[in-house]
């Protein structure tokens, strides 16, 4: 792996990849407020969308609350249409896409990949992560019954909205999208494997501990 010289001077675009609860989110914020990358987050993109009630969100939520995936082509525009805008131009990090082959191309072809980070979890524990996850449905923070409770039982500490659980944490979809993970997106990171574009990370430790050692794969010290 390279080291921090030349990471900061050419790897500029990175992806995540790890099925629900691995901690994705949580890495991508902590990854893009030390190196200055922006994040693009397919999720995040889509869910404000659902909230707003647009045309868009309208659409994916059909597909979303089904545990599905929206469909290639419109979340294939919607990442051309955003990593075309200036603020991506020094570098980005993807969380939540590619998922696929079909997307991985249309990637590779408009914009390129440097490093793939893998985010390794085992299923049982994903169900396990993803059963205490709670979201503010008004602004959108998202809280974990253990790991990190909201001040006020069942409410959000930013707008004091009653928490819900989202409609892709519940047991039956988060089952369909880890057959989707499995199926799909893990073929994507054996190409990248042999490519040795690949960072491959135990995501079950505390999230400081996962850090570091992204950090210490990234930079690369021992």
């Amino acid at each position: 792996m390279r080291g921090i010289y030349q990471f900061m001077r050419g790897i500029r675009k990175i992806v995540l990849f790890g099925p629900q609860g691995s901690g994705k989110g949580t890495q991508t914020e902590m990854l893009a407020k030390k190196y200055k990358f922006n994040i693009l987050a397919t999720g995040d993109f889509f869910r404000k969308e659902i909230r707003e009630g647009s045309d868009l969100g309208n659409l994916a939520k059909k597909f979303i609350e089904k545990g599905r995936l929206v469909p290639d082509v419109v979340t294939n525009r919607v990442i051309f249409d955003e990593l075309k805008q200036n603020k991506y131009s020094k570098g980005f990090i993807l969380d939540g896409y590619p998922r696929n082959l079909n997307q991985l191309d249309f990637l590779e072809k408009n914009f390129g990949l440097d490093i793939i980070i893998q985010l390794d979890i085992d299923d049982k524990t994903v169900l396990k992560r993803l059963g205490g996850r709670r979201i503010c449905p008004k602004c959108g923070a998202i809280y974990h019954l253990e790991n990190k409770p909201p001040k006020e039982d069942g409410a959000c500490n930013n707008c004091g909205t009653k928490l819900a659980v989202r409609s892709d944490d519940r047991p039956e979809s988060i089952k369909k999208r880890l057959g989707i993970y499995h199926g799909q997106t893990e073929p994507i990171l054996s190409k990248y494997a042999k490519e040795k574009k690949l960072i491959k990370i135990d995501a079950r430790p505390p999230i400081e501990k996962v850090f570091n050692k992204i950090i210490a794969q990234l930079e690369g010290k021992k």
